[in-house]
């Protein structure tokens, strides 16, 4: 079975996100989205949280499943039987990055990383950003499923006067 592990914060998923994991969903037979668990860094959303909305906005991907792990990536990929990796990127400032992290990955345990170019209809999107835009009452419906649309229209709604 060819399986791949799309990792990442997902804080929150956002359609740029989707397009990864769809195009990856029809290369693989297993695809598993894996939501890292950060304790030194606080989300705006729960593990929890971020993995019932991929949960619910994959759905219709047979094939795709969510799981939460800690530590290593590449012991998680060990975990799932998972020998490829993959990575969207969005910029050149992104490959700097993700091929330091894929040179160590293969390294370390064999687990070759897959880099997908993002669509140029999401090149600029990241969650940070979707969260700054929400946080100030933009419209980020074009860019996020509606489930992440609304759980950030309730996490981020100002305070009643």
């Amino acid at each position: 079975m060819r399986r791949a592990v799309c990792p990442g914060s997902f804080d929150p998923v956002t359609n740029g996100h989707l397009d990864i994991i769809g195009r990856a969903s029809r290369l693989f037979d297993e695809v598993i989205v894996g939501v890292l668990v950060n304790q030194s860094k606080s989300g705006l959303f729960t593990v929890e949280e971020r993995i019932e909305m991929l949960r619910e906005v994959t759905a219709s991907y047979g094939n795709v499943r969510v799981a939460s792990f800690r530590g290593l990536l590449v012991d998680f990929c060990r975990a799932q039987r998972a020998t490829v990796l993959i990575k969207g990127l969005r910029a050149v400032s992104d490959f700097d990055y993700e091929l330091q992290m894929a040179q160590m990955n293969i390294g370390l345990a064999g687990v070759e990383t897959l880099f997908m170019p993002t669509n140029p209809l999401y090149s600029f999107l990241s969650s940070s950003l979707v969260k700054d835009v929400a946080k100030w009452g933009g419209d980020v419906t074009p860019h996020v499923p509606d489930v992440v649309r609304d759980a950030l229209k309730a996490r981020l709604a100002p305070p009643p006067p």
